[in-house]
């Protein structure tokens, strides 16, 4: 089922990419065009969303320490 949705949204996107880059193609490079384009995409947005939560679980490991810290400084440290 992936793999129809995949070409349903590659034939969607080349048509679309092909129009606004003004490019005269016919029917199967268009097509080829959007499903290699969504596959290229798709890993692309995977590794950005993948980079992104791991500064975000990286920036929230910092905060979480920092708070410790501060917590340690404020009620046990003498």
């Amino acid at each position: 089922m992936p793999i129809v949705v995949l070409v349903i949204i590659g034939i969607a996107a080349g048509f679309l990419a092909t129009r606004l880059m003004r490019l005269q193609t016919d029917v199967p490079t268009t097509i080829a065009i959007g499903v290699f384009g969504a596959l290229i995409g798709g890993f692309v947005l995977r590794m950005l969303i993948m980079a992104t939560s791991w500064m975000a679980g990286f920036v929230g490991a910092v905060l979480g320490a920092m708070a410790l810290i501060w917590v340690w400084k404020v009620y046990f440290a003498k």
